[in-house]
């Protein structure tokens, strides 16, 4: 089912030292691969697929560069301290924003975030985790609502930076991790969009909400580089979403 795959060593702009990054293209029908980039830890104990915000787009190149500035790619080597694999997931084509048309709920995007889950589930045999920051909340949340209960593809969702349009099913019964920082201006990720989504939860279901103080603000308050990214904070976003996943 392997379309493309590569071992290289990868140097990202915002990672100091180099790391060990493979790419690997999920086919997916007759369409363009699911492209993928697996960052592997020293005796993982779960893997964490990682869904950024915006239209979804981090354009990876073969070698597994990029250009995009996300908080995740700034923050993917910081998993391995924790056991965890954690894999950048690109889309092929423009999943839009809650103001010009998301599209993480349909069904092409929906089926493609399954073939990712279910490639490294079976070929890792780890408890998969789905992590969405901003617009990729809606990924994490709709795919969530799209499970059927009895599934076990995937162990648990985090959001961080939640979009105001996500929600979740009442019969989702997923561990779910809010996380998100109180300075947050961004006005379609407003603080309350994590809490209404925690506080909604039927009692009897693992449910957690986090906020983060600290760090920079620069540029857009909706960009990467405000504190709806987490700038300056990716350390303890990444802490605190480990810990989640490791005690769950």
């Amino acid at each position: 089912m392997l379309v493309r795959k590569f071992f290289l060593t990868l140097i990202l702009a915002y990672i100091g030292s180099p790391v060990f990054a493979q790419v690997i293209d999920i086919p997916h029908q007759q369409d363009a691969a699911t492209r993928t980039l697996l960052f592997t830890a020293p005796n993982p104990k779960a893997l964490v697929l990682l869904f950024p915000g915006g239209g979804g787009m981090m354009r990876l190149q073969d070698d597994g560069s990029t250009k995009n500035r996300h908080t995740f790619i700034r923050s993917v080597d910081q998993w391995s301290q924790y056991h965890i694999d954690a894999v950048l997931v690109d889309t092929p084509y423009d999943l839009g924003d809650y103001r010009r048309g998301d599209l993480r709920g349909r069904s092409d995007h929906l089926e493609r975030v399954a073939e990712v889950a279910a490639y490294y589930k079976d070929k890792y045999h780890l408890p998969i985790w789905i992590f969405g920051h901003s617009m990729g909340t809606s990924t994490a949340t709709n795919f969530a609502n799209s499970l059927d209960k009895n599934s076990h593809l995937i162990s648990g969702i985090i959001i961080a930076g939640t979009v105001r349009t996500a929600s979740v099913s009442d019969d989702v019964s997923l561990p779910i991790l809010a996380l998100h920082h109180v300075q947050d201006s961004c006005g379609g990720t407003p603080p309350d969009a994590s809490a209404r989504i925690i506080k909604g939860r039927p009692p009897k279901f693992i449910a957690q909400l986090e906020m983060i103080e600290g760090g920079t603000s620069q540029g857009n308050e909706c960009q990467s580089f405000a504190y709806h990214g987490f700038n300056q904070t990716e350390p303890e976003l990444i802490r605190r979403a480990a810990k989640f996943i490791l005690g769950n």
